[in-house]
This record gives C-alpha cells, sequence and structure tokens, in this order.
C-alpha cells in the first residue's frame, strides 16, 4: 500500500471511530451508592456502583467488580440508598383531588361545573408531572378516566419531567354513573355481556395498557347477572391480550371478579374479612391487589373540615385542589357523605395482613385524583398506611416498584435495578429499609438514564 492510500485509509477510519464514539451515549456512574435493587429481599449492596449508559442500566454491583472505562461522568453518590423509581398503581389524570372532582360523590356542579373542573384539570398536567417526578415517581399507571386521557398519555411521552404513564381509558361499569355523563364520559355501563365485550373492542382501538372495571354490587343488584357482564369484559379483554383490573371492594364481586381471571384488584375488600379461598385464589392465579389505603382517608379528611398535610404534601401538593377544600361550607345540609373510617380501615389493615403474609403480590397504588388525595405525594402517605397495617418497610418498597410494574405489564423492563433495564431510578438520603418515611427524602431523581431537572419555583 502506498503511503498516500494508507493515509486515506487511516483518516477515514479515524472519521468512522470518531463518529463512532459521538453516536455512542456517554456513561454515567453513581458511584460509591447504596444500592437496593427490588429484585427481591436480598441485603443491599453496600458502597457499589450504578452505571448508566442511554436509557439504560449497563451494570451494577459492587465498586471493585465494576468497570466503566473512559469518558465517564461520575457521580459521587456516597452516603446516598439508589432504589428504583417509584410507580404509582393507581391514579386518575382526570380528577384533580379538589373538592369539586367528583359531582358523583358530593354534587356542586351548580357553583362550578364539572365541564370546567375538567379543563383546569387537564390544563394543569404539565405541573401535574412534575408533582410526580418530584416525589421519585417515575411511573403511574391511569385507572380509568375520559378517552382524553391517552392523550395524557402521549403528552407524558413528549415531555422530558414526566411520569411514564399508563391508561385504561373509561371505565366498564356494572351501573350508570350519570353526574359524570357527557360527551366523554369516564364511565360508560354495560348492560349485557355483548355490550361489555364491544366496549373492550372499541376501546382496544386506543391502545389501552389495561381494560379498567367497575364491579359495583349493592343490595338487590343481581350478582349472577353482574358477574356475567364482567367476565365477557375479562375474556374479551384477554382474547384481545390487555390486562385487566376490577374495582370490586365487596368481597362477593371480588370473589366473582378473581374467578372470571381479573389480573388486579385495584382496592381492598373493604367489607368484611377475606377468607382462605380468596387468598388461595388470588395466590393462585398470581391476581395483583392494590390496596389503596389513602384515598377514603383523603375524603374523610376533607368532609369533617380537617385536612392533614404532611410535610412532602406541604411541599408538593396542588394548592387549587388544597384550597378547594375550605369551600367545604358550599354543600348543602345533609349532603356531606358520612364514613366509617375506623371501621372501614380496621378490614382493610387485616384483609392486607392476610393477602401479605399468603403470598399475594401487592401492589402500591394511591388513587390520586379523588378528593382530598393529591397527585404526586399521596403514593408517600399510602406508602405510610401499608407500614401500619404491618408491612415491612423492604416489602413496601417491592409494593411500589417491582410489583407495580406487573400491574403495568412492564416488569421486563421497569420495576427493578437490573443489566438492561430502563434507567430509572431514585436517590435518597437515608436507608429505605430501615423506615418508610425514607422514601420522602430525596436527593435526585432519574427517569430513562436522564436526571429530572424541577425548577425551584415550579409548585407555587
Amino acid at each position: 500500500m502506498s503511503k498516500t492510500r494508507f493515509s486515506l485509509f487511516a483518516l477515514v477510519l479515524f472519521s468512522v471511530m470518531a463518529t463512532l464514539a459521538q453516536d455512542k451515549p456517554a456513561l454515567i456512574v453513581i458511584d460509591r451508592v447504596n444500592i437496593v435493587d427490588g429484585v427481591g429481599l436480598s441485603p443491599p449492596i453496600r458502597n457499589g456502583a450504578i452505571v448508566v449508559q442511554g436509557s439504560r442500566i449497563q451494570q451494577i454491583g459492587r465498586r471493585g467488580a465494576i468497570k466503566p472505562g473512559p469518558g465517564v461522568t461520575i457521580i459521587d453518590a456516597s452516603g446516598k440508598w439508589a432504589v428504583p423509581g417509584l410507580i404509582d398503581a393507581h391514579v386518575h389524570f382526570d380528577q384533580s383531588g379538589g373538592l369539586f372532582t367528583r359531582p358523583d360523590v358530593v354534587d356542586l356542579r351548580k357553583i362550578r361545573t364539572y365541564e370546567d373542573e375538567l379543563a383546569s384539570t387537564r390544563e394543569r398536567l404539565p405541573v401535574t408531572f412534575l408533582r410526580y417526578a418530584a416525589s421519585g415517581i417515575t411511573s403511574v399507571v391511569d385507572m380509568g378516566g375520559p378517552a382524553w386521557t391517552f392523550e395524557v398519555r402521549d403528552l407524558a411521552e413528549k415531555t422530558p419531567n414526566a411520569p411514564r404513564v399508563a391508561v385504561a381509558g373509561p371505565l366498564i361499569s356494572t351501573h350508570a354513573v350519570p353526574e359524570l355523563d357527557g360527551k366523554d364520559a369516564p364511565v360508560i355501563r354495560a348492560d349485557s355481556p355483548e355490550h361489555a365485550r364491544e366496549l373492550v373492542r372499541r376501546n382496544a382501538e386506543r391502545r389501552p395498557d389495561l381494560t379498567k372495571i367497575l364491579f359495583i354490587h349493592n343490595e338487590g343488584d343481581n350478582l349472577d347477572r353482574q358477574t356475567a357482564i364482567v367476565a365477557a369484559a375479562i375474556d374479551e379483554s384477554r382474547r384481545l391480550k390487555i390486562r385487566t383490573a376490577v374495582h370490586a371492594t365487596k368481597i362477593d364481586a371480588a370473589k366473582a371478579a378473581v374467578a372470571a381471571g381479573a389480573d388486579v384488584l385495584v382496592h381492598s375488600i373493604e367489607d368484611r374479612r377475606v377468607d382462605i379461598a380468596v387468598v388461595e385464589a388470588m395466590t393462585s392465579r398470581k391476581t395483583v391487589y392494590i390496596p389503596t389505603l389513602a384515598v377514603l382517608e383523603g375524603y374523610d379528611e376533607v368532609f369533617r373540615g380537617a385536612p392533614k398535610l404532611n410535610d412532602i404534601e406541604q411541599k408538593l401538593g396542588d394548592p387549587q385542589a388544597i384550597q378547594s377544600w375550605n369551600q367545604l361550607s358550599k354543600i348543602p345540609p345533609g349532603g356531606v357523605p358520612r364514613l366509617n373510617l375506623d371501621a372501614v380501615r380496621r378490614i382493610q389493615f387485616t384483609n392486607l395482613q392476610l393477602m401479605e403474609s399468603a403470598g399475594v403480590r401487592v401492589a402500591a397504588g394511591s388513587d390520586a385524583g379523588n378528593i382530598g388525595t393529591l397527585h404526586g405525594p399521596a403514593l408517600h402517605r399510602e406508602l405510610e398506611l401499608m407500614a401500619e397495617a404491618g408491612m415491612r418497610p423492604a416489602d413496601i418498597l417491592l409494593s411500589a416498584t417491582r410489583n407495580a410494574a406487573v400491574v403495568m405489564g412492564k416488569e421486563a423492563e421497569l420495576g427493578t435495578l437490573e443489566r438492561g433495564k430502563l434507567a430509572d431510578l431514585v436517590i435518597l438520603d437515608a436507608d429505605p429499609t430501615a423506615s418508610v418515611l425514607n422514601l420522602r427524602k430525596i436527593h435526585r431523581v432519574m427517569k430513562n438514564g436522564v436526571f429530572v431537572d424541577i425548577p425551584p419555583d415550579s409548585f407555587r
């Protein structure tokens, strides 16, 4: 080869290598960090390292075993703790957390129309996304709402600091909810099994992540007829390879939903203690149980005129929703629902203990958006209540990471800190396995391999 040809070859090779180097995503090493990977209940990795390249975890483990190579950005996380990005497995983006958001619970439409409330809630979505990110929540599941909630998923995909969003779309219900009717109703009553199948097929055109079924069983309702409708919706969803999530707070409805093949029960069973048959059925069928302990407390406190905000709710809660609670006096006499929180909570705690001890997969979800339950920080109150019910901090963390990823159907990509998975993680200032309250001590949040940037004045 002539000297000229060799020089040309070398120049081309150098150019190709330089291009490849530019195209290869930069490496970030989170160094000297204590790692709780969420894979199981094994001890944390002390003084470890996480190597992130692009949107993925490239390496994870003890510092001595990690060899990231040159051209690396080192983040010194000495004394910090890394956990998977938190996942709230039950939220509603069409609801604000304010007093006017559920006219089917307390009807104040003469004071503020439902349409105005929805428009305002939707307008605040970009800041709502930030509330989740600042709470350490990198993914959420919208468990049912108007068809426009699919646009929320699209918006989140385009918004760098937004959580990733799974969406169910309009709820298929055994009962009508006339207060929520409109051009784009969040709840649609199924009148027959075939109608339920039709609603599933119609919703499937929007590529839902789940089918949400509202199984309301009141005294005097025909349980067999309702079960046939719910079973048809579950069966049609299964045929279309769509996971199913069922609201069934009474034990007879929950039994029927599990027997029909529901993938998720989205609330506690609240009317009585569960029996062994329900627990065994859920264990064998791998049904996920989301207890949603905080939401009834939120209603109760607002309706008693005594809302309590913890530290993270004060910092990150939506002030417009919070201020609306002061308008309780506008509810007509006798219009404030009476809730027996203490009695219901005893049943909720007992059933959660029975489920968890039997090996039922428990996932954390706040039901954020309901009156008194604030988007973002509400998950932390939920986790605190799970601790009060007797769950250990390490198990609670699994419920808000690995198990919640199962609800999304994304467990292969999310929920644990493992090589090859998406780099969604939270760096904490304290040990989350010592106290669930330490999950609030958030130092930094990473989603998709990028640290979330939250301007200081975002929540004023």
